[in-house]
């Protein structure tokens, strides 16, 4: 089934996929109360995801983690290579660094955690859909503290991305690592918001990557200067 672009008059498409039965049946039924989302489908493994995407046509992928066979991250990964795929969510118990950045660098456009209230997933499920990366504020204190062996490394290849980028556009990046949005950036900028939402495309076509999550995580890595 191919997959319809949520619009103002269409609801979100949502897919759920946790290997805990109960955890579906929440999720399911917590998001049954926003008028705007439907729950079109669940699926209980990281293996079951490809197919399910295919049948159902999600916007939007609630995502765990740990799960039998193909775990969330893996899952992810293999979607998110696909043209045309919904954005995923993780939705987890686990906010370990590690975690945060593999899912994160796998293609997520967000990272929550099971204790988020309900108006919070909501929210996360429709701002995603706009283009919004979603963070729960501990991974986002994560993203900024975070030191690994391999940041020199990471660093070199991060300010050869931004290199790519006009003085313009490397503006409109490092608004984007800040967490800024598209409103705050257009003010800061003194363009308007569709002018934002220009650069950022033409950044992430340059540049390679899928989303505004993977884009914040280079400008982190490239560091200041």
């Amino acid at each position: 089934m191919a997959r319809v672009k949520a619009g103002r008059n269409t609801p979100i498409r949502v897919l759920i996929v946790d290997d805990d039965a109960l955890v579906r049946a929440g999720l399911t039924l917590m998001l049954k109360g926003a008028p705007d989302l439907r729950v079109v489908g669940a699926a209980a493994d990281g293996g079951e995801v490809e197919s399910a995407v295919a049948e159902h046509g999600p916007d939007v992928v609630l995502m765990d983690i740990r799960m039998n066979g193909i775990d969330g991250i893996e899952a992810t990964r293999r979607l998110r290579a696909r043209t045309g795929a919904p954005e995923v969510v993780v939705l987890t118990t686990f906010d370990a660094d590690e975690l945060v950045f593999r899912a994160l660098r796998s293609g997520a456009s967000g990272f929550l955690l099971k204790d988020t209230p309900p108006e919070g997933i909501v929210d996360a499920v429709r701002k995603v859909v706009a283009g919004e990366p979603i963070l729960s504020p501990s991974v986002t204190r994560t993203l900024i503290a975070h030191l690994t062996p391999e940041e020199d490394r990471r660093r070199t290849g991060a300010r050869r991305t931004l290199a790519r980028l006009s003085e313009r556009e490397r503006e409109v990046a490092l608004a984007i690592g800040r967490g800024e949005p598209n409103a705050a950036i257009a003010g800061e900028l003194h363009m308007s918001v569709g002018t934002v939402k220009g650069y950022v495309s033409r950044i992430l076509t340059k540049t390679g990557l899928d989303n505004r999550v993977q884009l914040a995580l280079i400008v982190h890595d490239a560091g200041p200067g």
